[in-house]
């Protein structure tokens, strides 16, 4: 099981937000949000938007700190990274 996180350090809404992401699977990646007290409505295509004040909570339940370049790099190795569709205008 790997679920990584990255700092929150990402504005929105006023507040921070980390990147929550499995490298093994998404149904991994849902099973350990349901847990943290993510809701569903914070995933989106490849990852969990998850606010500032859940961080100590992730970390604590197992995810392992990683920068973000890390996260992303971590995964597209695992096959689990959906980019945005390009849709010119």
């Amino acid at each position: 099981m790997a679920l990584l996180i990255d700092p929150p350090a990402w504005p929105g809404r006023g507040r921070l937000w980390s990147h929550l992401v499995s490298d093994v699977s998404h149904t991994e990646l849902h099973a350990f949000a349901r847990a943290l007290g993510a809701p569903e409505r914070a995933f989106d295509r490849d990852h969990y938007d998850v606010p500032a004040d859940l961080y100590a909570k992730a970390l604590a339940q197992g995810a392992e700190p990683v920068s973000s370049r890390e996260l992303v790099i971590r995964l597209t190795a695992a096959g689990l990274r959906r980019r945005k569709r390009y849709r010119p205008r």
